[in-house]
């Protein structure tokens, strides 16, 4: 098992991305924290691991609330001892243009895809410098690397998570610490749902030109990334073993975006 009893903080994970890591993870012998703003479906997630003969904990955590974050890896720490790998994956979406784009939503984006990284990897850290290992995983986008119209504030976060990692990677090296960022491309989770109709108003374009053109357009075989796609990387950096890696990202689009 490439993961027997490492402890996994995998936040956003009672559904879409971060439940399908938190699921390989225990597959791979992982005890993994289900983190996430909703306890009650973290909790599920949670049992549902459990069920099926793995090692998972729930806990509720406000990415933007340091005090909860903290008061979650505390949690952990009490019931595990240590963290050796953080998915920093929570997130939400919210398009407009720039001159529509309440000031109040761009601060709310950069709070949760942004601010949560940090708060989260602040809290890990010094457990990982402890043990002298750990894997730090941020969840970007092929927007951390590609803009595309009417997503301002979640470009600007997902570009900001490069550079957080590279930090990370730099400081975090010489203490066994290393740190990758994930870009998939658009998979279908009712985070990628809710835009469709979203985007379809904004561009004057039919939902499904919204989905065959905005979407799929630029793939190689006009498929979504799939989930297990993503968690099938997200084991990979967490596996990895060694630095060689580090402060790298990895785009897994179907081909919408290569380098």
């Amino acid at each position: 098992m490439k993961l027997k009893d490492k402890v996994c903080i995998v936040t956003g994970a009672a559904s879409g991305i971060g439940k399908a890591i938190a699921d390989i993870y225990a597959g791979e012998g992982g005890k993994v924290v289900i983190a996430d703003l909703n306890l009650e479906a973290a909790q599920k997630a949670a049992d549902d691991i459990v069920a099926s003969g793995g090692q998972a904990m729930a806990v509720a955590m406000d990415v933007t609330s340091e005090e909860q974050v903290n008061d979650g890896v505390a949690k952990v720490i009490a019931a595990w001892g240590t963290v050796d790998v953080l998915v920093s994956n929570a997130g939400i979406q919210i398009v407009n243009p720039v001159e529509n784009y309440a000031y109040s939503d761009w601060k709310k984006m950069l709070a949760i895809h942004l601010d949560g990284a940090f708060l989260t990897s602040k809290a890990v850290l010094p457990h990982m410098y402890a043990a002298g290992s750990g894997s730090v995983i941020f969840m970007g986008s092929v927007h951390s690397k590609e803009a595309s119209p009417l997503k301002s504030a979640y470009v600007t976060a997902k570009h900001g998570l490069l550079g957080l990692s590279r930090v990370i990677a730099k400081e975090g090296g010489k203490k066994g610490v290393r740190t990758n960022v994930i870009c998939p491309g658009f998979v279908r989770t009712p985070l990628v749902d809710k835009q469709i109709p979203e985007q379809a108003k904004e561009l004057g374009i039919s939902e499904e030109e919204v989905i065959s053109r905005v979407m799929l357009g630029g793939t190689v075989d006009s498929e979504f990334t799939t989930v297990d796609d993503i968690a099938q990387v997200a084991l990979f950096f967490a596996s990895f073993p060694t630095n060689a890696l580090t402060g790298q990202s990895l785009v897994a689009s179907h081909g919408w975006f290569m380098e």
